[in-house]
């Protein structure tokens, strides 16, 4: 069987939140909390999941431009790794820069600032929109001259490092500061706070910051978050509040021009009211209360952790063998693992109807064994169980409710 060994990243990266997380608490300092950290995980999970499907879609256009329109023949010696990995960063912060500056972009890179935490998960808060939007920013690299396997290569460094800077726990880094991007700088891009707003795009040289006038000392605590914080950990308001935002926003605006200025314009020409309306909408106003109070409950965490690392053990498994696993499971493990990220969201949010997504979980498990080991009885306990779930659904939400939210 043919490995993909870079599925250990997985298990790289949850040991360092474990190693953060301990270190945190040695500094007696509360820098995690449950909800925030789930939903963090939630959307990386995701990412790294879908990545899976997009990847190859990514090299092919990298060695399509490379082909077809490189202006010069870059050789993978050492200055040409060394002037990829300048010129990457270079691109990455003028794709960070519009991404903050212009609507549009901001809608796919809102979610990488939500959380009000600021530790090791957050990095995890990447969106394959954003993956979508960054690669059409990076495609510039192969027209220069630089060959897609040495792209993907020094992606891989350049995705890495920044995992690395989110975290409190690590202060200044003494002469550090003025080449590479610290943790304390970034501490400072991820604030709220009207003095450290739009500042410090690096990903890995800060000097970028300091060269177009976008630098910023860390002097005042941060605060993390949006400047109109996201009231909310639905994996699914997290992804999209933004295109609603901006969609009602377009709508609303007078005209093709206003509508286009709308949508080329910075974030803070989008009423925060906006947001509000659609709250009333879309979202139960009693849910923030209902976490608060129910997700203490350590049944409640129990069941939200599991949920959470057989997901992670299914996408590592998943990774691991991904070469040797046919398309149509692929897709029904993709699924799976989607229902139970959303899944997990709707749990911290209190809802009603996480239960259909049990059901419909339950369902692509019962197809997954099907296909995979080709046994009928599987389709016959599916039926024989989808009528048992039909006559007493009423007893099975009762009792479900009253198993994970204390209530009934």
């Amino acid at each position: 069987m043919d490995y993909n060994w870079l599925a250990l990243a997985v298990l790289f990266f949850l040991l360092c939140i474990g190693v953060e997380y301990l270190v945190a608490k040695k500094q007696q300092k509360d820098y995690f909390r449950f909800n925030s950290s789930v939903a963090n995980l939630n959307v990386g999970i995701a990412e790294r999941l879908l990545d899976v499907f997009t990847t190859g879609a990514f090299y092919f256009v990298y060695d399509y431009l490379h082909r077809h329109y490189a202006l010069f023949d870059i050789r993978a010696n050492i200055w040409g790794w060394v002037g990829l990995l300048v010129a990457t960063d270079f691109v990455w912060y003028w794709y960070h820069r519009l991404a903050h500056e212009i609507n549009v972009f901001w809608a796919v890179h809102v979610v990488h600032h939500q959380s009000e935490d600021f530790n090791y998960t957050v990095s995890a808060r990447i969106t394959v929109f954003q993956a979508i939007v960054r690669t059409g920013f990076w495609a510039v690299l192969p027209i220069v001259g630089f060959p897609a396997e040495m792209i993907t290569g020094i992606l891989l460094l350049h995705g890495l490092y920044p995992f690395f800077i989110h975290t409190r726990t690590v202060g200044k880094l003494g002469w550090l500061e003025y080449v590479f991007v610290t943790p304390s700088h970034h501490r400072v891009h991820h604030a709220s706070n009207p003095q450290y707003l739009d500042r410090n795009y690096g990903d890995m040289f800060i000097i970028w910051d300091k060269l177009f006038g976008t630098f910023a000392e860390e002097e005042e605590e941060p605060v993390y978050g949006l400047t109109k914080q996201l009231d909310s950990h639905s994996f699914l308001w997290q992804h999209f509040h933004g295109w609603l935002e901006l969609g009602v926003a377009v709508q609303r605006a007078p005209g093709w021009r206003a509508k286009l200025l709308v949508l080329f314009g910075r974030p803070d020409t989008v009423d925060p009211a906006i947001r509000t309306e659609l709250e009333r909408q879309f979202l139960s106003a009693n849910a923030a209360g209902r976490s608060a109070t129910h997700n203490r409950s350590r049944r409640f965490r129990g069941y939200v952790v599991g949920q959470l690392a057989g997901t992670l053990l299914i996408l590592f498994t998943f990774l691991l063998v991904e070469k040797s696993v046919p398309g149509y499971l692929q897709l029904l493990t993709a699924l799976f693992i989607l229902l139970t990220v959303i899944n997990c969201g709707a749990l911290l949010e209190q809802r009603r109807w996480v239960l259909y997504l049990e059901i419909g979980r339950v369902a692509v498990l019962w197809l997954a064994l099907y296909t995979l080991l080709g046994y009928p009885m599987f389709i016959v306990l599916a039926y024989i169980g989808g009528l048992a779930i039909w006559a007493y659904f009423s007893l099975v939400q009762k009792r479900y409710f009253q198993l994970v939210y204390g209530t009934s």
